[in-house]
């Protein structure tokens, strides 16, 4: 290796190495559970605190352990177990929230740092490349995060709740253990700053619900050129008793083509229609049932 080669080298890693020291500002440990603590990521103004929903067993007794080496403690404004996240506040201005990347920001190959303080003393770092950019994405709970990140950086015991940090110190997200299939994810920055917005107001995140089981089906050509040449639609395969699609008239065996304006392919599609704002609303929904075009109106419930 050439001595310009070093230089390099000594560039990035002194680069990394700084980057980890600015995310001690902003990342804090969250005792939450009796095993080991879990980590959090200061969000915002007025001492609010993100951190994995499911490392939150204990309600009401959960500490934080400030960047100054204080412990405090923090009150749980809400949690979202479909996202895995959940907001906790502590008294006081709390530290002070680290820069986020801008949606889009993450690319496939970039070094990155997940951050863990599980510890008392100081942060802990992993590093890695980002291996996958995407979303929205449906979870294993049936529910929707608007983006996702994933990274070979290992999520070491504690880490969840923490952050995943670009070069310059950026949030890209907030990392969790419970990505499914036993992977570690990152919930992308602009999903992770919707679910808190909803959890400040609420105290939960509201998403409305049709009451259906589905599965995909393939429509035959005659079928598709009847509903303006759709190819797929949602079999109805049971009907939730006393649910908004029973109260719409909707029977098992129909295929739902659309809701609120918006094609139903397959269930993501579903499950992009049945955001927050749509909780109380009556809306269109298109179906065929018998091979015959079938237009109602249902009044969406929330999901509890």
């Amino acid at each position: 290796m050439t001595t310009a080669d070093t230089n390099v080298v000594q560039q990035l890693s002194d680069g990394l190495a700084a980057a980890a020291e600015r995310a001690q500002a902003f990342t804090v440990r969250v005792r939450a559970r009796r095993r080991i603590a879990a980590t959090g990521v200061a969000w915002g103004e007025g001492g609010y605190i993100v951190t994995a929903d499911h490392v939150v067993e204990q309600e009401d007794a959960i500490r934080v352990g400030l960047p100054d080496g204080q412990e405090v403690a923090a009150q749980l404004v809400g949690r979202d177990p479909g996202s895995d996240l959940a907001l906790l506040r502590i008294e006081g201005a709390g530290p002070p929230e680290g820069e986020l990347a801008p949606a889009g920001a993450a690319r496939v190959g970039q070094l990155v740092l997940a951050i863990g303080r599980p510890w008392g003393d100081g942060v802990q770092a992993s590093g890695g490349v980002v291996s996958a950019v995407g979303g929205p994405v449906r979870t294993r709970r049936g529910t929707q995060i608007e983006g996702y990140l994933r990274a070979d950086a290992t999520l070491l015991p504690g880490f969840s709740g923490g952050p995943l940090i670009d070069v310059a110190g950026r949030v890209l997200g907030v990392n969790t253990s419970r990505g499914g299939r036993g992977e570690g994810v990152t919930i992308a920055a602009h999903a992770v700053a919707a679910v808190v917005a909803e959890l400040r107001e609420h105290g939960r995140v509201r998403r409305a619900y049709l009451g259906v089981g589905s599965q995909p089906v393939h429509l035959p050509e005659s079928m598709a050129a009847t509903v303006g040449d759709q190819r797929s639609g949602l079999l109805v395969v049971s009907v939730e008793a006393g649910g908004p699609a029973e109260r719409a008239g909707v029977l098992v065996g129909d295929i739902l083509l659309s809701l609120g304006g918006g094609a139903v392919r397959d269930i993501d599609d579903l499950q992009a229609q049945l955001g927050a704002e749509r909780v109380g609303a009556s809306v269109p929904l298109v179906l065929l049932r018998g091979g015959e075009r079938r237009d109602l109106t249902v009044s969406l419930g929330e999901r509890a």
